[in-house]
């Protein structure tokens, strides 16, 4: 249970970010983004897109439902890549997306590259 609330602040957190760095949108990309099976949708979706339309809503699901949590996720390395050119502005994100990915898995995907 606990994890499932420390996943549910971490998920809030990231939203917000993202809000805060104007990169929610208030429009879904059509149907057909969304059923890429490109890892990240890389071939459809923006990075942040694939955020808050695929991973957002799928762990959201997840956690309402009380559903087991993925216990293998790596989010973070991808974050750090795509935003690599606006580090400083993109740092808080990448960092809760990283903790996000440590809650999970239990290791930090990122260790290496720190």
């Amino acid at each position: 249970m606990e994890q499932y609330q420390k996943a549910a602040r971490l998920l809030d957190r990231i939203e917000r970010e993202l809000n805060s760095l104007g990169l929610w949108q208030s429009h879904q990309p059509p149907v057909q983004a969304l059923e890429s099976q490109q890892p990240f949708a890389t071939d459809t979706l923006e990075f942040h897109q694939w955020l808050q339309f695929v991973m957002i809503p799928r762990m959201w699901a997840l956690i309402d439902g009380q559903h087991p949590l993925p216990e293998s996720i790596a989010v973070s390395p991808m974050a750090a890549h795509n935003f690599r050119n606006e580090l400083e502005q993109h740092e808080q994100l990448i960092q809760l997306i990283r903790e996000f990915d440590v809650l999970l898995s239990g290791t930090d995907p990122l260790q290496d590259d720190v």
